[in-house]
């Protein structure tokens, strides 16, 4: 067996991201950049007002004085003037200051009458001005390329004047549940059998991550099913097995795939749950073998798939974001296996994060696993921690899973 860290990083060493393509800026969030985002234009794009007010020479504006009104420049329509000796514009947020005029008197502090404004507090030079290039200038970088893309991004790409932006292709993940006795929710169970939960949870996972999961048909266990099946993959991104994954006379997947031209990286990792995991490519095609336990997949899903696909997405290659907290319960000392032990995320009455584990961890339990709100990690030979104790977490919620 491997370690957990080697068998991620032997993983995300043999990916490459996908290649580029141009797409409508609705359509960007949640992309990732393969090319970096220029300002097309200056913004604002002059020197604008950012009250409502009127527009003057600020050593003019003393309070008591009285000026004349010499038009107005609402936003989008700039007074084509100049403010000159005891005159005053009108103006309105996001108006252009017009040339000659140094400092806005808001509304507020003003009194309109027969074509004159009184000043009734003094104004200030540059005070209510937003001065031309304040957020971006033309020619600036405004977002990197390899930046997953958020609202607050596309609405700074629209707002430098991009309709289109060139991010990754979203990675085309192939998912193979394998096994005689699993039927999709919804058909007929077969005898002995159960409901396949893995395919849809991937799914769930790989979309969380930014990819583009495609769901094949069950492959039964037998041998040309599940080659056939992965072959029907071979255009994919990568091909994700579930099922078939260990040493039982029923484990087929190596066994199937070996002849089609499999090359084996790696199988079994140092961990728990999901020690029987398989790294390969097929042909082009990579291919991460999950356990059939549905437990044991998505914790594995959490530590290898979710990387994965934000490595094919253009993102750097990086483990799972932890956290420190607080254990809300004596811990055991662990073996040489890396453990996962799920858990409810609380915060005690200093405010600090506690994550308690769930009494019964035993790995079939789906139930447990979607009440859980974090992953407690407990390196190999950890020794006992008493309850209080700080220890490293992963967060499912902020992991979008």
């Amino acid at each position: 067996m491997i370690s957990l860290e080697e068998a991620r990083g032997r993983i995300l060493e043999a990916l490459t991201p996908t290649t580029a393509e141009t797409v409508p800026l609705p359509e960007a969030w949640n992309r990732v950049l393969a090319r970096p985002v220029p300002a097309r234009l200056t913004q604002p794009p002059a020197d604008v007002s950012a009250m409502d007010g009127y527009a003057m020479r600020a050593a003019e504006a003393t309070e008591g004085a009285r000026l004349k009104l010499i038009g107005a420049a609402p936003a989008g329509h700039p007074f084509a003037g100049e403010v000159g000796p005891g005159q005053a514009v009108r103006i309105f947020t996001g108006g252009f200051v017009p040339a000659g005029a140094d400092g806005i008197l808001l509304q507020e502090d003003a009194e309109e009458t027969a074509g004159t404004v009184l000043v009734k507090e003094a104004v200030k030079p540059n005070r209510w001005i937003r001065r031309r290039g304040l957020d971006f200038a033309e020619g600036e970088e405004l977002l990197p390329a390899g930046r997953r893309l958020t609202a607050r991004d596309v609405g700074l790409a629209a707002a430098a004047n991009h309709p289109w932006v060139t991010v990754h292709r979203k990675p085309r993940i192939g998912i193979l549940a394998t096994g005689d006795e699993i039927a999709l929710p919804g058909e007929p169970i077969p005898p002995g059998g159960i409901v396949s939960s893995n395919a849809h949870a991937l799914a769930a996972v790989i979309r969380a991550a930014g990819g583009d999961p495609i769901v094949l048909p069950i492959a039964p266990d037998d041998r040309d099913a599940i080659a056939a099946a992965a072959a029907s993959a071979r255009s994919c991104d990568m091909l994700v097995t579930t099922g078939g994954a260990s040493v039982g006379e029923h484990d087929l997947v190596q066994k199937a795939l070996g002849p089609e031209g499999f090359a084996l990286d790696f199988w079994k990792i140092a961990m728990r749950p999901g020690k029987p995991l398989i790294w390969g490519r097929l042909g082009r095609t990579p291919v991460l073998g999950l356990p059939g336990n549905p437990v044991s997949a998505l914790v594995c899903a959490v530590q290898f798939l979710l990387p994965s696909v934000a490595m094919l997405s253009g993102l750097p290659a990086a483990p799972p974001a932890t956290l420190l907290v607080r254990a809300g319960a004596p811990l055991p000392e662990n073996d040489r296996r890396f453990d996962h032990l799920r858990a409810s995320l609380g915060t005690d009455r200093d405010g600090r994060p506690v994550a308690t584990p769930f009494p019964v961890q035993d790995s079939s339990m789906l139930k447990t696993l979607a009440r859980a709100e974090a992953l407690i990690l407990r390196p190999p030979h950890a020794p006992a921690a008493p309850e209080g104790a700080e220890v490293e977490a992963i967060s499912l919620g902020q992991l979008g899973i």
